[in-house]
């Protein structure tokens, strides 16, 4: 057993290792522009990619704003269960979070998604419409890449396609783009 951790805590550094600080400070660039500019930003995806969704809405809502004078507007897609199931069972699972965007995003906004896999269609779709909308679009993906990584305007790909490991490195860029600002609060002042 410890031959297999030891091996899978190699991989998971290395998944970690393969995190760009350019792309990272890239994105953090594009939130603080957002704070300044008071943009609504979306952030969704799928099983694990929807929970690490909640937890960057929860820390950057709260955790990085209460540093700041002006608050994150941050809003997670995956976090109504209603307007989830609604969309689903009326239209179909692919629309969920596009449909969202239509209530709610306006050119300038920012849509950011997690997918390891880079294909789920319920993300592309959104991605889709975004783009086609004004939105700003952003994809942290695996090693597959998938379509995503086609399509968002800034994409970035952990190299590793193991789901646990891919989705723990994508809550520690989540947890980099929120810690910037609780860190570091001057950013969103200037």
């Amino acid at each position: 057993m410890n031959d297999w951790i030891d091996d899978y805590i190699a991989k998971q550094k290395a998944a970690l290792d393969s995190i760009q600080a350019d792309a990272v400070a890239h994105l953090i660039e594009r939130l603080r522009q957002a704070h300044r500019e008071d943009r609504q930003i979306f952030v969704f995806g799928n099983g694990g990619s929807a929970a690490n969704a909640s937890h960057f809405a929860t820390d950057l809502g709260k955790g990085a704003s209460d540093k700041l004078r002006k608050r994150f507007r941050v809003m997670s897609l995956n976090d109504n269960v209603s307007w989830l199931t609604a969309l689903s069972n009326d239209y179909a699972y692919a629309d969920v979070f596009a449909a969202q965007l239509q209530n709610y995003g306006r050119p300038g906004d920012l849509a950011l998604t997690l997918s390891v896999s880079g294909n789920s269609p319920n993300c592309v779709k959104a991605i889709e419409w975004a783009n086609a909308h004004g939105l700003h679009t952003i994809a942290l993906v695996g090693a597959k890449r998938g379509r995503l990584a086609e399509i968002a305007k800034d994409v970035i790909v952990i190299a590793d396609a193991h789901y646990g490991r891919a989705e723990d490195a994508q809550m520690g860029i989540c947890h980099l783009l929120c810690y910037a600002f609780m860190e570091r609060p001057e950013l969103a002042q200037s």
